[in-house]
C-alpha cells in the first residue's frame, strides 16, 4: 500500500524560503518519488520540478535558478527547497510517485501541503 504524505508547507514573506518533504508511510516496495506539481486556486495542476532520466532534473521556467528537487533514495524522500519564493509562488504543492507492478504503470499523489506567500 502506497500513502504519500507531504510535509513542510506553510506561511512564508516574499523572498523566504521553505523546504518541503515527501515520504512514503505506507510498505509498498520499489516506490520512485519523482515529482513535484502545485495547484494554485482555479488553477490547473501544474508540474513543479521533476526527475527525468536517471539523476537529470527538469523544472517548470517560474521556478528554475528558484526552486531544487532533491532525493534520498536510502530513505526514500524527495525534497523540494524553495528559495526566494513569489505570491505568485503560493498553491497546494503535491509529490508524486509510480511503481510498476506486472508490467503496468501505477502512479500515487500525495494529499498536498499548502504554501502561502505572502507579500
Amino acid at each position: 500500500q502506497v500513502q504519500l504524505v507531504e510535509s513542510g508547507g506553510g506561511l512564508v514573506q516574499a523572498g523566504g524560503s521553505l523546504r518541503l518533504s515527501c515520504a512514503d508511510s505506507g510498505t509498498a516496495a520499489d516506490l520512485n518519488l519523482r515529482a513535484w506539481y502545485r495547484q494554485a486556486p482555479g488553477k490547473p495542476r501544474d508540474l513543479v520540478a521533476e526527475f527525468t532520466s536517471g539523476d537529470n532534473t527538469n523544472y517548470a521556467d517560474s521556478v528554475k535558478g528558484r526552486f531544487t528537487i532533491s532525493r534520498d533514495k536510502v530513505k526514500n524522500l524527495v525534497y523540494l527547497q524553495m528559495n526566494r519564493v513569489k505570491p505568485e509562488d503560493t498553491a497546494v504543492y503535491y509529490c508524486t510517485g509510480n511503481r510498476w507492478v506486472a508490467g503496468k504503470r501505477f502512479d500515487y499523489w500525495g494529499q498536498g501541503t499548502q504554501v502561502t506567500v505572502s507579500s
